[in-house]
């Protein structure tokens, strides 16, 4: 699958989930350093934020809009996964404020070669939302199609509302 950079098309590392698909296993990294696999996502309904870099305008944009929601949510798992070092994300947090979503680094690229959303021509996830529910099938998927844009943020909490009604 492409998707755009600034107009230029870019391929994915292959074709990324799709709703009824089950999340894939994947390690993460959390800002005590701990590891974070699938299956400690699992339990209840989870909203992954994808972006390429919190260090950049789109992405700290969409992580602050997720951040204001989680307050309206109870008992959903709030996401936000970058390639970002954990050292990055916890500066970027700081800075911006940001204590209410959960940050987790996939520096090590392992979530974007298992979901397919990792772009090998930029070293990074692309930009994309996905709600899964608590037995880690996907209930929505959004893939922003040009990288540089925001997502649809008003589709994606519309589709977590339906999902924990």
């Amino acid at each position: 699958m492409n998707v755009l950079l600034n107009g230029n098309k870019v391929a994915l590392e292959g074709d990324p989930l799709k709703v009824g698909d089950e999340v894939p296993h994947f390690k993460l990294v959390d800002q005590n350093n701990e590891k974070v696999k699938t299956a400690d996502l699992l339990g209840k309904v989870t909203l992954f934020s994808v972006v390429p870099d919190l260090n950049t305008d789109i992405c700290s944009l969409q992580t602050r809009r997720f951040n204001q929601a989680v307050d309206q949510y109870t008992d959903v798992n709030f996401v936000t996964i970058s390639t970002n070092t954990v050292a990055e994300q916890r500066d970027w947090c700081a800075a911006e404020g940001v204590h209410n979503m959960r940050m987790l680094s996939d520096e090590q690229e392992s979530f974007g070669y298992a979901t397919k959303l990792y772009v090998p021509d930029t070293g990074f996830d692309t930009r994309s939302i996905y709600i899964i529910d608590a037995a880690g099938v996907v209930l929505y998927s959004q893939i922003v199609p040009e990288i540089s844009d925001e997502p649809n943020y008003d589709a994606a909490l519309t589709a977590l509302s339906n999902a924990i009604a």
